[in-house]
């Protein structure tokens, strides 16, 4: 018996979540309810700002790897997480809350730069606006891999984020083949439709020739990664990229196939206020339930009803109380 269940890599932010008035975006100049890449002295500023006004702050360990593996965690699994943060109050806070979610930790030499960081606001109407600084995740290079933990798991998770520069692919297509070489079952999340429809030879470089075991994708990504314009061709089309796969397409439920059969679960009802890591959360339960022997049908319901969990709350975690109770919804204990 191997001594992790999941092994994950991917970026390595502290995400730090504040309650913010619809002036507060105006007169910052904020996109409000987009995704921005910012630099450090703007996001600094900005956190300053709402300091000063003694705003009250949620921080956690993030990043879409991250986000997985502590859901794989709080089920029960024994997870491992690669990624690079700084030596700073918010690397030592990352690596901290890491630990504390039941997940080891990896890391060489810290950055000298500072840790990547996402600004979540919300607004009073729920929306969400974040501003993101990857910092030192942009520096992760293969030295953050540890192959004696890896050779000593029974998945690889890389989240799709990755590919956006070329280092950081290439440390991502070196884990894969060293998984590959050691018997460790290989999976990756495409992450975003943005991501995949501008980097996907990048992808297609951590897959490799001879292809995953498993990839998590949504229906847009489904369809851009593979040219089709249905989830019916965009299924038969990932089938030459994994031996399995799973599509997820939110409140309509997840498509996945096992290998043999292509097998649709239903989704759970559930009052959406924020769809924010819904898809790490079901990455994170999925694999799980495999961990634990389950088949692919039971981990997609088990995977739903997580996700479903997630939207029903700001942020993309869920409280421990949820954790326990899915675990008896679906008689884990």
């Amino acid at each position: 018996m191997k001594k992790y269940n999941i092994y994950g890599m991917g970026a390595a932010i502290v995400d730090t979540e504040v309650v913010v008035s619809e002036s507060f975006i105006k007169e910052n100049e904020i996109g409000k309810g987009l995704m921005t890449l910012v630099d450090a002295n703007r996001q600094k500023y900005l956190i300053d700002s709402l300091t000063t006004q003694r705003v009250p702050v949620k921080m956690s360990s993030g990043g879409s790897a991250c986000n997985s593996v502590v859901a794989a965690s709080m089920f029960g699994s024994t997870a491992f997480f690669s990624g690079k943060v700084a030596s700073d109050e918010a690397g030592d806070f990352f690596v901290k809350d890491l630990n504390q979610s039941g997940v080891d930790f990896h890391q060489v030499d810290p950055s000298n730069g500072v840790t990547g960081k996402c600004l979540v606001m919300v607004t009073p109407d729920a929306e969400r606006t974040m501003n993101t600084n990857l910092g030192a995740s942009l520096e992760l290079t293969y030295r953050e891999v540890d192959e004696d933990a890896l050779s000593n798991s029974e998945w690889l998770y890389i989240e799709g984020y990755v590919v956006t520069d070329d280092q950081r692919t290439a440390v991502a297509r070196d884990a894969m083949n060293f998984a590959k070489e050691n018997g460790v079952k290989t999976s990756l999340s495409l992450s975003d439709p943005f991501v995949v429809e501008v980097f996907s030879d990048n992808i297609k470089t951590i897959i490799g020739e001879d292809g995953l075991d498993l990839i998590f994708c949504n229906g847009d990504e489904a369809r851009s990664f593979t040219g089709t314009h249905t989830i019916e061709a965009a299924a038969e089309g990932l089938k030459k990229y994994a031996k399995t796969f799973v599509i997820t397409r939110g409140p309509g439920g997840s498509l996945v196939f096992d290998g043999v059969d292509l097998i649709h679960t239903d989704g759970v009802l559930a009052s959406a206020v924020d769809t924010n890591g819904a898809g790490d959360m079901f990455a994170g339960a999925f694999l799980h339930a495999l961990s634990i022997g389950k088949d692919f049908a039971w981990a997609a319901s088990f995977a739903n009803a997580a996700s479903s969990r997630v939207v029903s709350q700001f942020g993309p975690r869920i409280k421990a109380i949820d954790y326990i109770s899915l675990k008896q919804q679906f008689k884990l204990d």
